[in-house]
């Protein structure tokens, strides 16, 4: 389960301690109101995306809007102290928003949260400075600086394109079936044929997009003379129909969704030559064998690196195919009592073969050095703190850049260590919580996104040891800003009643007086992959929380056990009990909060989440009502059954193995337990988490008698895209709290 974008969760990297911005000179100060609060991007997060150096790393280009207009656009700035940035391409015409993008795209983007228009989407050669842009399904070419070339014009949309190893083509998907294009000649070469509903050649199928962290469906082999692609085979998972019912004319849309217990897709891995011809099967797995294809690799132009992950995902394998023969050797197999995290820190190291690889066996992610065959040859980070992911392999000097909050879990650095070993060195000490980082091709520089509880993102050039050489963008600049109060939210930590440590921050409301009280809402997630109190902007720029601290609400949130970057056995407390030890932390860390500001008011709570928050919301509400009078569950899962299988087989098994703790984790039937106020959200087109998850809860709270209120949102998915909607969303849920809860700041 992606977290989704809702406005009760609008930014999604979430933090500590926060600022009253300094007043513009002519703006009068102001609080955070409903437009504010619905606006997307939220003030001071606009930051430079699809980063990467020019091969030869003498630039740096990006995707950030042009002055203040919403669309991307790619700039592009010299990697040396002092270059000026400037924008090398725009949008041809409208660019790529929701509204002009095929259904396949949309949904692509949904996977992937993409909310941005204009330029959204670069692509870069290995080894030339050439970049395609995807726009309104068609591909465009860059070359350096200079015009767009439009390469395609068809009905269909051009999905996923890659360039060849050498610059000279780009493939494609189109109609679910493989394409390459030559840049010189401009002809096409159809690599596969056939497909045909619930049947793709090159395509991720939904599981892999939603729950594996894998958006494509086919790679280039190193000397560009093979690609290697997955057919995925939906045909005999039963379509599920979603009706568009808000709009005037009737229609409707089916998905082949895979629900826990039942068939996966059947995938197949094959190889085909780039030039053409007949496809090469190939044995990833057993015969017969339930699994994933959880992500591949070219080890060198003949062999595959192929990451196995049983259905169960208690295991994972990492298996070398060699593409000629077929043969199947296993290099690594990982294993767990609770899960396998999938990662992307798999590399080969140029030249030895050595492998790069990341493992939890110590109960905290870490990378080794392996040999070709799989043999361990040393461990190269350890601790009890994870690596969070690598960011560059540089073969000539021999050493790894990697991302780590090895200080303080709520913070996040940039480290290098050498692959021959030796300590761990940290890069960007002093400069905030790092987001995002890019290092360029020679490892003497990197490009880093930093920010701290004070001050907006800022995007930097940085040499080797550090030291800011460009300031590429900063978000702080945002004039949304000036003149803005921001509630200061107060980053803390306390134990909860099993001794385990967590994290939480607090804001305080505005209006509240000298011994008066305040309720309390809980900004509440709760679910796995998912960090939302770190000592970086995100925290501060959190609009909902803004919003209702300026109601005069007090706002608290916290990260429960089961939360990332604390370690496997943090996480997986909640294995195969989804619902239970979430409910606790949120009741310790209620009681926590209210011990330690006395305007918060215990008597007086509520708690509202999206998608996972949706589901601890009402669990909350069930499970402690003693603790929480009044909810908002947006798009709620409300019985696993009706979830994916990637997701909830992790967490929970399959209902045939796990059935108590499907029947536990359900809220259908605990329905009669309601006491508190209770407000349910969801979108009609949602797609991800359906909105008959919500229905079965409304069947569920009539047939128990229990009142409850419900807000459809006929127009929009998983994610809440439309301003208006954002705005009505935010306005009921704080009317409905002061409703339930009484004013705030008394």
């Amino acid at each position: 389960m992606t977290p989704m974008l809702t406005p009760i969760a609008l930014v999604l990297l979430v933090v500590s301690a926060s600022i009253a911005m300094a007043a513009g000179p002519t703006r009068p100060r102001r609080t955070v109101d409903l437009d504010l609060a619905a606006e997307h991007p939220a003030p001071g997060t606009v930051t430079p995306t699809s980063i990467a150096f020019t091969p030869d790393g003498t630039a740096v280009s990006y995707l950030l809007p042009e002055g203040r207009a919403p669309a991307r656009v790619l700039w592009r700035a010299g990697a040396a102290e002092g270059a000026e940035p400037g924008v090398i391409a725009r949008p041809p015409d409208e660019g790529n928003t929701d509204e002009n993008v095929s259904r396949e795209e949309a949904l692509r983007r949904e996977r992937m949260r993409l909310r941005d228009s204009g330029i959204t989407q670069v692509v870069r050669a290995s080894g030339d400075d050439l970049s395609v842009l995807p726009l309104q399904g068609d591909l465009y070419l860059l070359r350096g600086t200079g015009p767009l070339r439009r390469l395609t014009e068809t009905e269909s949309p051009e999905i996923d394109p890659k360039f060849s190893p050498d610059g000279g083509r780009v493939a494609f998907v189109r109609d679910g079936d493989l394409f390459t294009v030559d840049l010189e000649s401009g002809v096409e070469t159809r690599l596969t044929e056939g497909a045909a509903d619930g049947l793709t050649r090159g395509l991720a199928e939904f599981i892999a997009q939603e729950e594996l962290g894998r958006s494509t469906g086919y790679w280039w082999s190193p000397d560009g003379e093979r690609i290697a692609y997955q057919e995925a085979d939906e045909r005999h998972i039963p379509e599920y129909v979603i009706v568009r019912q808000g709009e005037d004319r009737v229609g409707s849309e089916s998905h082949r969704y895979p629900f826990a217990g039942a068939a996966n897709a059947r995938v197949r891995l094959g190889v085909v030559p780039s030039s053409g011809g007949p496809t090469t099967w190939l044995d990833f797995a057993e015969e017969g064998e339930d699994v994933y294809l959880a992500r591949a690799t070219w080890e060198d132009a003949r062999h595959l690196l192929v990451q196995v992950l049983p259905r169960d995902q208690a295991t994972l394998r990492l298996v070398r195919i060699d593409v000629e023969s077929n043969e199947r050797t296993t290099l690594i197999e990982e294993s767990s009592g609770s899960w396998v995290n999938l990662h992307d820190d798999l590399a080969v190291v140029p030249g030895t073969k050595e492998i790069l690889w990341a493992t939890e066996r110590s109960g905290f992610k870490h990378l080794m050095l392996l040999d070709r065959n799989g043999r361990p040859i040393r461990t190269l980070t350890s601790g009890d703190w994870p690596v969070d992911a690598t960011v560059h392999l540089d073969a000539r000097r021999r050493e790894v850049w990697f991302l780590a909050g090895r200080e303080s879990p709520t913070r996040r650095d940039l480290y290098r260590v050498p692959l021959d070993g030796g300590d761990v060195e940290r890069v960007t000490g002093g400069l905030g919580y790092v987001s995002a980082a890019v290092v360029s091709p020679d490892g003497d520089r990197a490009v880093i996104t930093s920010s701290t509880s004070e001050h907006p993102p800022v995007t930097t050039l940085i040499d080797r040891t550090g030291d800011a050489l460009v300031t590429l963008s900063d978000a702080g600049t945002d004039p949304r800003l000036d003149g803005l109060d921001l509630v200061a939210p107060r980053l803390t930590e306390f134990e909860n009643r099993d001794g385990e440590t967590l994290f939480g921050a607090y804001y305080p409301p505005v209006g509240a007086g000298p011994g008066g009280k305040a309720p309390m809402v809980v900004l509440a997630y709760g679910g796995p992959h998912v960090q939302r109190v770190t000592e970086s902007w995100g925290l501060t720029a959190d609009m909902t929380a803004q919003l209702l601290a300026s109601r005069g609400f007090a706002v608290w949130k916290c990260d429960n056990r089961g939360s990332s970057r604390r370690g496997l056995a943090f996480e997986s407390a909640l294995a195969r009990r989804m619902g239970t030890v979430e409910v606790r932390d949120q009741v310790d860390g209620v009681r926590f909060a209210a011990a330690s500001y006395p305007e918060a008011d215990a008597d007086r709570v509520g708690i509202t989440g999206g998608s996972y928050g949706g589901y601890l919301t009402l669990r909350a509400l069930l499970l402690a009502p003693e603790v929480f009078d009044a909810g908002v569950a947006i798009a709620p899962v409300t019985d696993w059954d009706g979830y994916d299988t990637g997701y909830t087989e992790r967490y929970m098994g399959t209902p045939a193995d796990n059935p108590g703790g499907y029947a536990d984790s359900s809220v259908l039937d605990k329905a009669g337990r309601l006491e508190g106020a209770l407000l349910i959200v969801h979108g009609l087109l949602d797609e991800n988490v359906h909105f008959r998850h919500s229905a079965r809860l409304v069947a569920a709270l009539i047939r128990a008698g229990k009142p409850f209120e419900v807000l459809p949102i006929p127009d929009e998915r998983h994610s809440t895209r439309r301003v208006e909607n954002r705005r009505a969303i935010l306005d009921r849920a704080a009317r409905f709290f002061e409703l339930h809860l009484g004013p705030g700041g008394g």
